[in-house]
Parts: C-alpha cells; sequence; structure tokens
C-alpha cells in the first residue's frame, strides 16, 4: 500500500529521489508557470518507469472560447495584465501564462517524454448555469471541452 506525498516544484526541485514515485498528480498549474518545460522534467525524474503522469488544464480552444474569438473577445483562461481583467468575460485575475489546446498538450508532454495514454475533456465550474448542459456535452471532445484531462506514462 503506497502514500500520498505533497511537493512543490521549487528552486531545488521535488523533493524525492529520482525514480521513486508511481504517479503524480499534476492539476491546475501548468498554466501558471514560466518554466513548464523543467516542471515536466522534474516530474519524469521523480516518476519510476512506466509512472503515471495525471495533469489537468484549461483549454483555450474550448467550445466558448471560439465563439469569443470570432467575436474579437479575449478567450476565457486568458490574461494580458495581472492588475484586472481586460478584453473576456469574469472578473478574477487567476495569473495564467501558458494556454494549451488538446493538441498543444499532447505534443508538449510527448515531447517531454511521456507516452499519451489518454486526452479527455471535463466541464468547467465557471460555466453559466444555463450553458452548463453545452459544456457537459462538449466535454465529450476533449478538443471542444474547458477543461483538458490527461494521462501519460513515462516512457
Amino acid at each position: 500500500m503506497g502514500h500520498a506525498v505533497r511537493g512543490e516544484l521549487t528552486g531545488g526541485g521535488l523533493p524525492f529521489r529520482t525514480g521513486a514515485a508511481d504517479a503524480v498528480l499534476f492539476s491546475e498549474v501548468v498554466e501558471h508557470l514560466v518554466d513548464p518545460d523543467s516542471a515536466l522534467d522534474e516530474i519524469r525524474r521523480v516518476l519510476r518507469p512506466g509512472g503515471h503522469l495525471m495533469l489537468s488544464t484549461p483549454n483555450l480552444a474550448a467550445w466558448y472560447n471560439r465563439a469569443l474569438l470570432l467575436a474579437g473577445v479575449q478567450p476565457v483562461f486568458s490574461e494580458v495584465s495581472l492588475r484586472a481583467v481586460h478584453g473576456r468575460p469574469g472578473s478574477e485575475v487567476v495569473g495564467h501564462l501558458r494556454l494549451y489546446t488538446a493538441r498543444a498538450l499532447r505534443e508538449f508532454v510527448t515531447a517531454a517524454g511521456f507516452d499519451v495514454v489518454r486526452l479527455g475533456g471535463a466541464p468547467f465550474h465557471g460555466v453559466p448555469r444555463p450553458l452548463r448542459p453545452l459544456d457537459r456535452l462538449a466535454s465529450a471532445r476533449p478538443s471542444l471541452a474547458s477543461i483538458l484531462l490527461l494521462h501519460a506514462r513515462r516512457t
């Protein structure tokens, strides 16, 4: 029986020996990082060969972002300032620095030495109530989903 340990990607990397982890949960983090490449390198280091990476991140190409762009509106999840929201729906600055489409996320993780097992989609809690059924429906297609859910294995 295993146990869960929380680690932070700070200056010296994760406080685990190489190959010590069976799985890493990296949920709603990668979009906030200045250097996501180094983060995946560090996750790959601590995972044993065949170890699992479970990653989630907002989808730049979510169904509503496509419509917003066609209307000339800044996509949800994207930000042009750390002080205030400009040009997009919502009022909360969340500090997203990186945005991924399903294709870009798959390519990024593969280039970092992982085999993608599954790329799925999930709804976003911030979608207005009348649009939630549509958001759940869009989750069936990762390229349109609000949130990208990726399961990969270390090669």
